[in-house]
């Protein structure tokens, strides 16, 4: 009854408490436009904003959408979660101009790691994007995870650290703030917090000597942001997930590991929190235990959302539940970083540097080929498409079928979903020569199936592997893309096409 009637009475105030609490959100919407309720709640201290795939027709277009914005309040922050590789939001339509972390790592060379988030940097802030929430710092030690695999660098430790730190560098270098995640590590998960909460059972030596050195190595690179991830991580905290616990982002992030900047949670609809907590009370005890910015937008995404998670830090604040000095520090840590966008100026690239092609390059460096396979002639393309996580979304293409039929005349190709047999792909392949694309076949047993039988009847067949390569060559040819996005296609399509 109390949140009831503080809302019928202040909800529209504009107190410094009030403003703190717009401050704090990050909420997304739905268009290609800004709503005239957005546009509003930011000339009222709303500082920031999170665009989706949803939002994103052109490049021309975000740059339109970003000045509207801008128009209300010049230092917005506009976020965006554009990893690169699968997790694209900038070419969600047509796959990404870049391979991703798991290529990245898999050719470890840091200064191309940070050769790419440079220019992908340079990509978002022509659009006026100033926060990417990126990249996953995640040490990808559970190859069975269902929601980190190809966006992490790898499962080495080390590896992930130096190739995080170069991405955070680029990225920044091109005046675009980085928020490593998922704090303190998602990689050893096998539940996608999109759906239920998952936990990690380790002992803090083990995190210490995994989880948490790339994101020293980010701290150290000077990260502007960290996301925490909605994990249960009993060795840090038994009772409440990262997101929400004091120990974990008051006492490891600020006071053990020294971070100053900005920490923002992961998307609080997600249902490790939502399910659980509710997203009104989650918010708020994610800025008790420290958290600087709520995400919320991913499916929440409209003017009532943010809304009741402004009353509900509002509420809290009046009843003592939400220190009013822990609300004031996480708005001006919003503030700050929004200062810090404006006047940033980015650095002037490496004389000779190439961003033209860059993501190509890194892509056919990635790619690891087993076999050799004749002169293809119109070759059958069968895609075996498992369910794609949220993360990744379903609405971006991938596979080579369309870089391959670019190149070679004649190309056919077929869709399978879980369960089809490699009957049905010979059936429809006829005499052709069989391109099998996977993705994850070690986590898909029906995928391993298909493709063992494929090769089993016809050993010309070709696979492509553009999830984690964790099972053994197969085929005549057999290429590991390290990813999904567009540019690991056409690396894989080039092979096979023999140009």
């Amino acid at each position: 009854m109390t949140v009831l009637a503080h809302r019928t009475t202040a909800s529209d105030s504009n107190d410094a408490v009030t403003r703190d609490a717009l401050a704090v959100l990050q909420p997304g919407f739905e268009g290609t436009t800004a709503p005239a309720w957005l546009l509003r709640r930011v000339g009222e201290g709303l500082t920031a904003v999170g665009l989706f795939g949803r939002n994103i027709a052109s490049p021309e277009q975000l740059a339109a959408l970003t000045m509207q914005l801008r128009a209300e309040r010049d230092d917005v922050l506009v976020a965006i979660d554009e990893e690169g590789g699968d997790v694209t939001r900038l070419e969600v339509r047509g796959g990404s101009s870049f391979p991703g972390n798991l290529a990245l790592g898999a050719v470890d060379d840091t200064a191309l790691t940070r050769e790419v988030a440079r220019e992908l940097g340079r990509r978002l802030a022509e659009c006026g994007v100033n926060l990417n929430w990126a990249p996953s710092a995640d040490v990808n030690s559970n190859p069975d995870n269902p929601v980190i695999g190809v966006r992490s660098f790898g499962a080495d430790t080390h590896l992930a650290a130096r190739h995080t730190a170069a991405y955070v560098e680029g990225l920044q270098a091109a005046g675009v703030a980085a928020c490593t995640k998922h704090f303190p590590g998602h990689g050893d998960t096998n539940v996608d917090s999109h759906h239920a909460l998952p936990r990690i059972d380790v002992d803090l030596d083990t995190l210490q000597a995994r989880e948490l050195v790339p994101f020293k190595a980010a701290i150290e690179a000077g990260t502007k942001a960290v996301m925490s991830a909605h994990i249960l991580v009993p060795a840090l905290d038994p009772t409440r997930p990262a997101t929400l616990s004091p120990q974990i982002l008051t006492g490891l992030l600020r006071k053990e590991l020294g971070y100053e900047g900005l920490i923002v949670t992961d998307g609080m609809e997600m249902n490790a929190i939502a399910g659980t907590y509710g997203i009104e009370r989650g918010s708020v005890l994610a800025v008790a235990a420290g958290a600087d910015a709520i995400c919320v937008g991913g499916g929440l995404a409209d003017e009532a959302t943010v809304l009741r998670l402004r009353d509900a830090l509002v509420a809290a604040v009046h009843e003592g539940a939400l220190p009013e000095e822990r609300l004031a520090d996480a708005a001006a840590r919003v503030r700050a970083l929004a200062e810090w966008t404006r006047r940033v100026r980015p650095d002037a690239p490496p004389e000779g540097s190439g961003a033209s092609g860059i993501g190509l390059t890194a892509a056919r460096r990635a790619l690891v080929i087993t076999g050799r396979a004749s002169r293809i002639e119109a070759p059958y393309v069968a895609t075996f498409a498992p369910v794609a996580n949220f993360a990744v979304g379903d609405e971006t293409p991938w596979g080579v079928a369309g870089e391959l039929a670019a190149l070679v005349p004649g190309t056919a190709s077929g869709v399978y979903p879980e369960g089809a047999s490699a009957g049905e792909v010979l059936a429809a392949a006829g005499d052709r020569t069989v391109v099998a694309v996977v993705r994850d076949a070690h986590r898909h047993p029906w995928m391993a199936e298909a493709v063992d039988a494929l090769v089993a009847a016809r050993p010309d067949t070709v696979v492509v592997e553009m999830g984690l390569p964790r099972t053994e060559p197969r085929g005549a040819l057999y290429i590991a893309t390290h990813g999904a996005s567009r540019v690991c296609g056409r690396a894989a399509a080039e092979v096979i096409a023999g140009v």
